[in-house]
């Protein structure tokens, strides 16, 4: 099982890796320098939200391998497993603080990690007071959405809209 872990200033350089794969893998476009300006306040403090990445959990006493999947990006295995962004937000609605997960990446899927992880990132929103969890999807991604299902997610009949200031 993975174990999230708390990312820090000095994770920076393993996040824009992570970032850039995530991004290649959904088909967006990457800025290193937009990626890092807006991890910054995130990997300071807890105001705005929280970065976490994945890596091998440590049973009692001993590291828990997870063997790499054929396939997999070369750097699997090699670093984090993946990671998380969760971003803090405020609703009446919900009652307080909302958590929306921005980014979740896992390297190596199929395998349980993302599960796994998925399970604890949950129980660090509820911790951090959380009231309830967004997330959204790119249409066409059907495998994403039934992973999201699985972990108790439900399509909302609401449509998000947005637009740059």
């Amino acid at each position: 099982m993975p174990l999230l872990r708390r990312a820090r200033p000095d994770d920076l350089a393993d996040l824009l890796e992570l970032t850039r794969e995530f991004n290649a893998v959904d088909g967006h476009d990457h800025d290193d320098a937009r990626v890092a300006h807006a991890l910054g306040p995130l990997l300071e403090g807890d105001e705005h939200g929280q970065v976490w990445l994945i890596e091998k959990a440590v049973g009692i006493g001993e590291a828990v391998e997870i063997e790499e999947a054929e396939g997999a990006p070369a750097a699997a295995g090699a670093g984090p497993l993946g990671y998380a962004v969760v971003c803090w937000g405020y609703s009446l609605e919900s009652g307080g603080r909302e958590a929306l997960i921005d980014e979740f990446y896992v390297r190596d899927r199929g395998r349980g990690v993302g599960s796994a992880a998925m399970h604890e990132l949950l129980d660090a929103c509820r911790a951090a007071g959380a009231l309830g969890v967004f997330l959204e999807t790119e249409a066409p991604n059907e495998s994403a959405r039934r992973f999201y299902r699985r972990h108790g997610f439900q399509d909302e009949p609401s449509i998000w809209m947005s637009r740059g200031l």
